[in-house]
């Protein structure tokens, strides 16, 4: 009730006057159970979606949304379970199978599905590798598969925008696809990979995304490993220079201009500089031939080989 409620009266014609969404393909989706297999580049994939289809769509959502604490998480959780949506745990191992199977009941009872394969948002709107639970319920269940792809909700709402943008978003349905032909394979991993793959294909045929084979998951964590790598260089950098303005403001640690250190024992240098002037002795003459031979070392010579001379590039093939 409250979903029928909260799409026809409160926030569908809202978000309709709004941003004037479009569709094409709403012919594909047909009467019985079926799963909508969309790209995911925004937390309103979830609402757009819904709002183009006439029946009821149930999602599978992240477990996060139904754990939150304080007000708003709460709020959040109340939210997602009035809007027919289902948590979804993707940690993997039996918390995602029994995740799965909640999903599998709304199939049994011939409903529509909607998941997003790649398992979480893009983060750079590329199509990204899809996780194998969609084909585990494809073969699990029978039923058809409908590729969906959302345009333009990664404009509108940008992962960490709260206020959308006001612009238009479009939802391209494909063709429903049928796996029948590996009924009894839903346990075998290459056949569960080339399905989500053959789904996955489909979408990015439909959005015009790039795809990019590999999780999407991965690719954030990488990048939050970036973001704290360089807020450590920064932050190490910003102590070095604290560290050296304060030894700046020590006394004696600045000395007036001109002011010269002295090194060692001042009679020991005093000598030092009277014995400066004396003439060398003959047998202290440096030998012209070794200086010639001295220095032709140091230069590296005419051959660039020779022991401590520097090595001038060679050309390819020589």
């Amino acid at each position: 009730m409250f979903y029928w409620v909260m799409k026809t009266i409160f926030i569908g014609p809202v978000v309709r006057l709004l941003f004037r969404p479009w569709i094409k393909g709403l012919d594909n989706i047909p009467d019985g159970p079926a799963i909508l297999a969309s790209n995911h580049m925004s937390f309103s994939d979830s609402i757009f979606l819904p709002l183009a289809v006439p029946r009821p769509v149930v999602f599978l959502a992240k477990s996060e949304y139904f754990n939150g604490r304080g007000l708003k998480g709460r709020m959040t959780a109340a939210f997602f379970r009035l809007t027919n949506q289902l948590p979804m745990d993707r940690s993997g191992g039996a918390a995602s199978a029994s995740s799965l199977s909640g999903g599998a009941d709304v199939l049994n009872a011939g409903g529509l599905l909607g998941i997003y394969p790649e398992g979480t948002r893009s983060p750079d709107g590329r199509l990204y590798r899809g996780k194998t639970g969609v084909a585990k319920l494809v073969l699990s269940t029978g039923v058809p598969v409908v590729p969906v792809a959302m345009i333009g909700t990664d404009k509108v709402q940008p992962i960490g925008r709260r206020i959308p943008n006001i612009r238009r978003v479009g939802t391209i349905i494909g063709k429903p696809l049928d796996f029948s032909r590996y009924k009894g394979l839903e346990n075998d991993r290459f056949i569960q990979r080339s399905v989500t793959d053959e789904i996955m294909y489909e979408i990015m045929r439909l959005s015009g995304q790039e795809y990019v084979d590999v999780y999407a998951n991965t690719v954030k964590a990488q990048q939050t490993a970036r973001k704290s790598a360089k807020a450590g260089q920064e932050q190490r950098k910003a102590e070095a220079v604290g560290a050296a303005g304060e030894d700046l403001q020590k006394p004696g640690t600045v000395k007036a201009p001109g002011a010269i250190t002295i090194i060692g024992n001042p009679e020991s240098l005093a000598t030092a500089a009277g014995t400066a002037h004396t003439e060398p002795t003959p047998s202290a003459q440096p030998d012209a031939g070794a200086a010639s031979s001295a220095a032709t070392d140091i230069a590296g010579g005419d051959d660039a080989g020779q022991s401590g001379g520097r090595r001038k590039p060679r050309k390819p093939g020589s």
